[in-house]
């Protein structure tokens, strides 16, 4: 009896701590819940600029479906080597994730690895990245240098602008560029609008070529001089990313497919000009499969084609 009544006792024992461990694991599982949904509530749906010191002076943006970055003087950068390109942050969520990711970035949880809002697999280097402009003289492109300056102008949930100022020497003088960059909720392409100035006055009918790298020909180039784009399409890590320009038909002089044995300087350019005031617009950006807004070669085409119609 003694013998049955400690299993009896044991038995109990073990049931209650199941009971409790169940209870427990179901509070853990609660208090998840509740701690994600305090997250959520946190992450906002915005277009959004940075200045971020803690890394390089880099300067951030973003919008609901894509982000970018360029590097700031901080940033390994020399005459000969224009880290001025623009660089591609592949997110697939919709709320902001810049301020995250640089935080985690502080905390060594890398942004290059995907832990399900995205990452930054693409090389920027000393290519022209997503789209940056370089001065085109003799057939050769001179690229600035980082930027020295940067501004916000309005930054309000639906639509940010900033500028980046750039200063830099070239073989027909003194450069200096204004950038003024916009980007809007809804849009997998940023506006440009640079002012160039040669030796402190307005560089009117200035050659201007902006590039995108097709990373040392990994890419595949495409082009339409009659809509004024060019873009290039490629497999980083299993997903298929779409980088592009769209320029105003009336302004594209010519397009170049430019293959070089130099890394980061194979390109694919479309080559502009400026105004009477020494002003160039365009537009640039991207598409990537993993976010499941492009998901086809041809429907980055379509983009860029459609993005080209509907801003002339």
């Amino acid at each position: 009896m003694k013998f049955l009544s400690k299993m009896l006792v044991l038995n109990v024992v073990v049931l209650l701590t199941a009971s409790c461990a169940q209870q427990s694991q179901e509070e853990l599982l609660q208090q998840e819940k509740k701690k994600n949904t305090v997250e959520l509530s946190k992450q906002k749906i915005k277009a959004y600029a940075k200045y971020v010191p803690e890394r390089e002076d880099d300067f951030t943006w973003e919008n609901d479906l894509v982000a970018f970055r360029v590097y700031g003087p901080s940033s390994p950068a020399t005459a000969n080597n224009a880290s001025s390109g623009v660089d591609a942050w592949l997110k697939r969520v919709d709320y902001s994730i810049i301020d995250k990711w640089y935080d985690n970035f502080l905390n060594k949880v890398s942004y290059h690895t995907d832990w399900g809002e995205g990452h930054d697999p693409y090389h920027t280097g000393t290519s022209r990245g997503v789209g940056s402009a370089a001065l085109w003289i003799n057939d050769k492109p001179y690229p600035a240098t980082t930027y020295n300056a940067w501004r916000i102008i309005e930054n309000n949930s639906d639509t940010v602008i900033f500028e980046l100022d750039y200063a830099y020497q070239a073989p027909i003088g003194n450069v200096t560029e204004v950038k003024r960059i916009s980007l809007t909720l809804g849009s997998q392409l940023f506006e440009v609008t640079s002012s160039f100035f040669i030796n402190g006055l307005p560089a009117k009918d200035l050659k201007v070529a902006i590039g995108v790298t097709t990373h040392d020909e990994k890419a595949k180039v495409s082009e339409n001089k009659k809509l004024g784009w060019v873009a290039a399409w490629e497999s980083i890590d299993g997903y298929a990313l779409g980088t592009g320009v769209v320029v105003s038909p009336e302004n594209v002089e010519s397009i170049k497919h430019v293959v070089s044995e130099v890394q980061d300087q194979s390109h694919i350019w479309i080559i502009s000009h400026t105004d009477e005031l020494g002003q160039l617009n365009y537009f640039s950006g991207f598409g990537w499969t993993k976010a499941e807004q492009i998901t086809t070669e041809q429907e980055w085409q379509q983009y860029l084609s459609h993005y080209s119609l509907t801003k002339q």
